[in-house]
């Protein structure tokens, strides 16, 4: 459990500026702070309800799972009980990896606990057999790490500036 960091500016993209932005235009026209407060929590749950469809998706669950979004701090509450490691951290990574999400509070457990991945946030020029150099020693097993991502990566080569991805142990 803890907080993850994200590039705000990439990943996908559920909800979009103009969206953000036209709440901002009404909000700033409310007439009243009450209004303010339920046009921002509209947004919130709207956003927090776009990254849990994602999530499902991805054919990605975890019991009881919580998304919650808080646009001010453009961070993201996920809690549950995960069948495993590796499903907690693509649940994690799906709601990182939103386009307006700067951090991921990270409320989740785990029904059956394992050791934990490493990060790695995707640079220009990156690879992911540069990445699978760097991390094992071996550009030949990038298909571990690609496997690690699925089913957020559809492919090898269509990761982005940005992305975090999930680097399993060796």
């Amino acid at each position: 459990m803890g907080i993850v960091s994200f590039f705000k500016e990439a990943g996908e993209k559920l909800f979009g500026h103009k969206d953000a932005e036209a709440a901002a235009a009404a909000a700033a026209q409310a007439p009243s702070q009450a209004e303010l407060q339920e046009r921002s929590a509209q947004a919130n749950r709207a956003a927090a309800s776009a990254i849990e469809g994602y999530i499902g998706t991805q054919k990605l669950s975890a019991d009881g799972l919580n998304v919650e979004f808080d646009g001010a701090s453009s961070t993201v509450t996920v809690a549950g009980v995960a069948p495993d490691q590796s499903t907690k951290e693509k649940i994690l990574l799906c709601c990182g990896n939103v386009t307006g999400v700067a951090q991921v509070n990270d409320m989740m457990t785990v029904a059956q606990p394992a050791d934990e991945s490493q990060y790695h946030t995707v640079v220009r020029g990156d690879t992911l057999s540069a990445i699978a150099k760097k991390f094992y020693g071996n550009a030949n097993a990038y298909p571990k790490i690609f496997e690690a991502n699925k089913p957020m990566l559809s492919h090898p080569d269509k990761i982005y500036p940005g992305q975090l991805l999930r680097i399993p142990p060796a």
